[in-house]
């Protein structure tokens, strides 16, 4: 399985990476912390990705709780990985955009990046 981590962007993403971090804030994520910034931040910048890339929304476990990610064209996509000192294990369990990432619409993050369109 191919997996698409922070090191591993093309520019592009790393513009849009950019400008999700710059948003990423307690508003976007109870669990945020500011020396970990992208802790709890997998919903929101997964329904934020899909609607800028599309692809799937996918989650795995994650201790007691669910990390939501991505995968385009085959390849998972975790721009909120860093979070973690280990990545977790994929399981690619489906997730639906409009029931998943703790009722949060992905229109709730500030746009520094421009209508995700």
């Amino acid at each position: 399985m191919n997996t698409l981590t922070a090191s591993d962007l093309r520019d592009d993403l790393r513009e849009f990476l950019g400008a999700l971090r710059r948003a990423w804030s307690i508003e976007t994520s109870a669990q945020w912390l500011p020396h970990d910034p992208a802790r709890g931040q997998g919903p929101v910048t997964a329904l934020v990705f899909h609607d800028r890339f599309g692809g799937e929304i996918l989650k795995t476990p994650v201790g007691d709780d669910w990390h939501f990610y991505n995968r385009v064209g085959g390849t998972v996509c975790d721009l909120a990985a860093e979070q973690f000192d280990e990545l977790p294990d994929y399981l690619n369990v489906p997730s639906q955009p409009g029931r998943s990432p703790r009722r949060l619409s992905a229109r709730a993050l500030p746009s520094p990046c421009g209508p995700c369109e």
